[in-house]
């Protein structure tokens, strides 16, 4: 009787991962350790995530700063905190891996000073131009979002230093300038 109800509730288990949209593996006769470790990770609120996330993120958050929005460039910066600790690194390549190590720190501390810095738009937009490297590595390492990316420089910013950033079109819109020159840049380079 109780193997019977333990098999039921198991079986049940199942059913409701794989409506749930639940992708498993059958690493396991049957794919029943599969499932109960994406039940698991699921329960205990433990994503993964590729770069691919991480660029979407950067993505948002350059499009935020292009705005002049200073509370969504924030909440970019924390979602972008999200995806970098979210990165499954085992199922990087050996390239992907080793840049994305040497990078994923300082990512994440740029990251993190320009989710805390809403209604500080100066501030957030130095630390994306120290970020903005950080994640260029990252694309060149190999990373295939599946979209073409654009590397962009504005020769204007920071007293005519300039700087450079990740873009998905190749309209220039200015992260560091913002509606004041929206439109001062040029792409340096197609990535991807």
């Amino acid at each position: 009787m109780k193997l019977t109800i333990l098999s039921m509730a198991v079986s049940i288990l199942l059913f409701t991962a794989c409506n749930n949209g639940s992708k498993t593996t059958n690493n396991s006769v049957g794919g029943i350790d599969s499932a109960k470790t994406e039940v698991a990770h699921t329960e205990a609120g433990i994503s993964t995530a590729s770069t691919k996330e991480v660029i979407s993120a950067y993505l948002q958050l350059k499009n935020a700063l292009a705005n002049d929005n200073d509370k969504d460039a924030a909440e970019s910066g924390n979602n972008l905190v999200k995806a970098i600790g979210n990165v499954d690194q085992a199922s990087l390549t050996a390239q992907q891996s080793k840049v994305f190590k040497d990078i994923s720190d300082d990512a994440k501390e740029h990251a993190e000073h320009i989710g805390s810095n809403a209604g500080n738009i100066n501030h957030q937009r130095e630390h994306f131009e120290m970020l903005s490297p950080e994640i260029y590595e990252l694309v060149k390492a190999g990373d295939k979002t599946g979209q073409k990316l654009y590397y962009v420089n504005c020769p204007m910013y920071n007293g005519g230093k300039g700087g450079n950033w990740i873009s998905e079109t190749k309209d220039i819109q200015n992260p560091y300038l913002g509606k004041a020159m929206l439109n001062c840049g040029s792409v340096k380079e197609e990535l991807n």
